[in-house]
């Protein structure tokens, strides 16, 4: 055909526009597609846009009319130029339309971050990558994204990402940092040891903790709490479930932020300012759910198995050990000996709820190490019941 090119993929039409449509050619590329539609009769249509160089309003008219007949029309890999003419005329917000992105590689590029949704990349000296697990990742590279504005609008120092990319089959943020080092890094290369990192790491946490937030802007962690107390309805004897639950169901509603997955992996040193990398976990709550997350990034997920906290942060679990008691220390302004001690028991019991959660839902019960991490996981559980009787701190 002339103007376009087609595929089937089932009862799927995937047809390529190309070049210039305007009011010289509209008709007869709208001729040609309505041809292909009579002959083919897809149930789904799909418009790639990779040669669309140039769509006037004769054009936007036939997408148009191609939406009034198939209602989940689809355009993709449009490039920019393309994509900034669709925005501006409000076609974005009538149609599914996706981005043509740049594609890079990450092979060989060192890990300098890792979370709960995904691994950041240094892909040169000034610039990093977040590559998402999930390969449907847009909506969170979207949300992130916002969640990364609002916590900079209130004063949290975060890095906001300016691209958007294609990665392997999946997806990553790009941003600019000059140089910047990781928190991880600096004690792993011994530029500052364990003691100075953790205590830049609470200054920062505790601006981030006495930030507050409007009702809406981010998730509650408690509401997410429950749902690990609740999983484990069926894992625990009835009475200690019901603790649990009443434990998590009587934290007091908090307003102020919270990071979500603080770790000393998630937190770059660029000109002596700490800037947060990782914004997608962003939420509200009472601050002892950030802590069973920090417990479980230094201690709780290496319970069983110590080297995966050499793995994951590249501390060795003594160290990271320590690293945890200092910081929690710190947090609570050097406390006695029985006051750290409730705290932490308070920050493990939602810590090890959630990894035994975590690792039931992940077939934990089919390997050995699995079901020794829920085990473990559970004693803890059953045995700081017993003493505490409020999460509040």
């Amino acid at each position: 055909m002339e103007y376009i090119n087609y595929k089937m993929d089932g009862d799927h039409l995937i047809i390529d526009l190309m070049g210039h449509i305007d009011s010289a050619n509209a008709a007869a590329v709208e001729k040609e597609i309505n041809e292909t539609m009579d002959r083919e009769a897809p149930a789904q249509l799909t418009l790639d846009a990779t040669d669309l160089k140039y769509i006037s309003s004769a054009g936007l008219r036939i997408i148009l009319r191609l939406r009034k007949e198939m209602k989940d029309l689809k355009i993709i890999n449009v490039q920019p130029e393309v994509y900034e003419i669709f925005d501006m005329t409000g076609f974005t917000e009538m149609v599914d339309i996706q981005k043509a992105y740049r594609v890079i590689s990450v092979e060989g590029c060192e890990v300098i971050g890792q979370g709960a949704n995904g691994k950041v990349y240094r892909i040169d000296p000034d610039t990093i990558v977040k590559v998402y697990l999930n390969p449907d990742s847009l909506p969170e590279i979207h949300r992130e994204r916002e969640l990364a504005r609002a916590a900079f609008v209130l004063g949290i120092p975060t890095a906001i990402p300016y691209d958007v990319v294609r990665v392997g089959e999946g997806y990553g943020s790009v941003f600019e940092l000059l140089n910047a080092t990781s928190f991880a890094k600096l004690i792993i290369n011994g530029e500052k040891d364990a003691d100075e990192v953790a205590a830049m790491s609470i200054e920062l946490l505790k601006l981030i903790h006495s930030t507050k937030i409007k009702p809406g802007t981010m998730p509650d962690m408690k509401a997410v709490a429950l749902d690990w107390a609740d999983f484990l309805k069926d894992y625990l004897p009835e009475d200690k479930y019901k603790k649990l639950h009443d434990l998590v169901a009587a934290v007091p509603d908090d307003m102020h932020m919270m990071h979500g997955d603080y770790h000393i992996k998630n937190v770059m040193l660029q000109n002596g300012e700490a800037l947060l990398i990782d914004m997608d976990t962003l939420c509200h709550g009472y601050p002892i759910f950030e802590l069973a997350s920090m417990y479980n990034a230094y201690v709780g997920f290496s319970d069983t198995n110590h080297h995966q906290v050499e793995e994951f942060i590249g501390l060795s679990y003594d160290t990271a050990v320590h690293f945890w008691k200092e910081s929690l220390r710190l947090y609570l302004g050097d406390p006695d000996e029985e006051r750290f001690k409730e705290v932490e028991e308070k920050a493990q019991l939602i810590g090890y709820t959630r990894i035994m959660r975590r690792r039931i839902r992940r077939n934990g019960f089919d390997t050995e190490e699995g079901r020794a991490e829920i085990e473990n996981a559970k004693a803890h559980i059953l045995d700081i019941l017993d003493r505490v009787d409020t999460l509040e701190f």
